[in-house]
């Protein structure tokens, strides 16, 4: 999931959380999501039934308001003129990991 979103930052001129423990966060739930349930359903929302969700697409990610209106709610992607949008679209494994311990 990290190459996908550098890639998918890239792609669409957004950037990772001023943050990066808010983008290791985030890259890990997609991550876990992806191997629990063969979709990387967004892990910042509630969902009653998260297979189902995964399996109807709107919340995976990229989501349809990503894709759409260029809106993160995980605050994954984030336009450049948004208050808490940093200047990178890399993270490293080593910044990952960190948020594990």
């Amino acid at each position: 999931m990290r190459k996908f979103s550098e890639q998918y930052a890239k792609r669409t001129d957004t950037f990772f959380c001023v943050d990066k423990t808010v983008t290791a966060v985030v890259i890990q739930g997609l991550a876990e999501k992806k191997d629990k349930l063969g979709a990387p359903l967004c892990p910042c929302r509630h969902y009653d039934d998260e297979q189902a969700e995964a399996n109807q697409g709107f919340w995976n990610c990229p989501c349809v308001p990503m894709r759409e209106r260029k809106e993160c709610h995980c605050m994954l992607f984030l336009p450049d003129d948004n208050d808490f949008a940093g200047d990178s679209q890399e993270i490293t494994m080593e910044e990952i990991k960190a948020v594990e311990q």
